[in-house]
């Protein structure tokens, strides 16, 4: 099916799909996590079972990602290290997934682009004033704070940012892409923009065929449920870790955002390359986790850094996940987390959205959420992924007014939302009323 384009001074993308990835790549079953006592304990496993350290996990010397010896059993291989001498834990190293749904239609707010001033940058109107944010209440919400802009460092545990992204430049840190072990979490480096690329039979989308710069004056609709190759490569989830930074800078323009690259641009990742982010967060001191991902299954070393990052006083947020049941996925179901449903712009839940009281802590908008994408551009996008930092831009909105802010004061102030569904457990999140109720009592914004 061929994909429409149209002329505006900004260009719009709608990123369609996000569709998971079936499987897992081959080598996931010979990838342990393995806690031990010292990293002395480590060498010993290593030559008791034969297999080979890859790197520490935690900085500490206990947490370490082996690698199992070619063609060994999965099973095998998770019995052997649990009966080691010195191996305190282990469980398989999964690969997680980031949380998209597929969008029915294009929404009149991306095609709403008269430039406005948004806290030193142009953005397009449709990005500031959409439904949205008008549901959440974040007009109010400047009204009666306006010195709660946001505050702290949001870390954001994905597929990496657009680092040159105009709106997003200002409040970047450089962060970290723990998919190649180097500094910087850029996800444009995840394509290449000098190839001339087919997407549903138009040509070029991601660049101009003569400069091979983004051609301003194009905007495209990708539908990439069906095509998802760019210079011949499967990226469906391309894009989704600025996204999502778009929508907390949205929520809270002065805000820090710390990019932490732990997924691919086809939208998996290592439950490794997770911890290591988390405890890279903690180490850099950021305020909000912000985790727009599911994991494979229980893991219950996640379990342990992300209440690591709670003793420190950081605020965690995870997406519910798209099947449309009561499954408890995680980390979103962890109950030192906030687990985020999507909701309509009518206030009911997304017919997507994972649902119920032991999973979901609040709902917030997720169908049709405009917000940034690589290579200035922006997307409309679909998922509990897109809900999820709508909660981590308001913990941050409210560390503005209470700096002693942690999982608990934050969580409790969130609830302070609008009732819509049992299932959305407090309800579509007001952010006027959780920030009142956020304020400490006998001061001012």
């Amino acid at each position: 099916m061929a994909i429409r384009v149209r002329m505006t001074r900004f260009i719009s993308l709608v990123l369609f799909g996000l569709a998971l990835i079936p499987g897992l790549p081959a080598e996931a079953a010979a990838r342990y996590i393995v806690r031990v006592a010292n990293g002395s304990a480590i060498q010993l496993v290593c030559l008791l079972t034969g297999f080979r350290s890859i790197e520490n996990i935690d900085g500490s010397g206990k947490l370490y990602l082996l690698q199992a010896p070619d063609l060994l059993d999965p099973v095998v291989g998770l019995t052997t290290l649990t009966n080691t001498l010195g191996v305190l834990g282990v469980e398989q190293d999964l690969v997680a997934h980031t949380a998209g749904a597929k969008p029915p239609a294009i929404p009149p707010a991306l095609q709403d682009t008269t430039p406005t001033a948004y806290f030193g940058a142009m953005v397009p109107h449709g990005y500031v004033d959409q439904p949205a944010t008008q549901r959440i209440r974040l007009a109010d919400l400047r009204a009666a704070y306006p010195n709660a802009t946001g505050t702290g460092i949001v870390a954001v545990l994905d597929t990496g940012v657009d680092l040159n992204h105009p709106v997003l430049k200002p409040v970047l840190l450089p962060g970290y892409d723990f998919t190649r072990n180097r500094a910087g979490a850029d996800e444009t480096a995840d394509v290449s923009l000098l190839a001339q690329p087919f997407v549903d039979g138009v040509q070029p989308i991601w660049t101009n065929s003569s400069s091979g710069q983004v051609d301003q004056s194009t905007a495209a609709v990708v539908d990439q449920s069906t095509a998802s190759v760019v210079d011949g490569q499967h990226v469906p989830d391309f894009g989704h870790g600025t996204s999502v930074a778009g929508i907390i800078h949205l929520v809270a323009p002065t805000a820090r955002i710390l990019p932490i690259k732990v997924f691919r641009a086809d939208g998996t990742g290592y439950t490794s390359d997770i911890l290591r982010g988390i405890y890279y967060a903690i180490a850099m001191h950021a305020n909000v986790l912000n985790m727009s991902f599911h994991l494979a299954a229980y893991s219950p070393e996640v379990a342990t850094a992300l209440t690591i990052a709670n003793l420190g006083g950081a605020v965690s947020v995870a997406a519910a996940g798209n099947n449309g049941q009561p499954d408890l996925v995680y980390p979103a179901a962890l109950n030192m987390v906030m687990g985020v449903a999507s909701t309509t712009d009518h206030d009911q839940l997304s017919a997507f959205s994972n649902y119920g009281s032991r999973l979901v802590w609040v709902g917030a908008p997720g169908e049709g959420v405009v917000t940034t994408y690589p290579f200035s551009t922006y997307a409309a996008c679909w998922g509990t992924s897109f809900s999820t930092p709508f909660v981590s831009g308001l913990g941050a909105v409210m560390l503005s007014v209470d700096p002693l802010l942690n999982q608990s004061k934050g969580s409790g102030a969130a609830a302070h939302a609008q009732p819509i569904d049992p299932n959305a457990n407090h309800g579509r999140i007001d952010v006027l009323q959780a920030l009142q109720a956020a304020v400490p009592s006998g001061l001012f914004q």
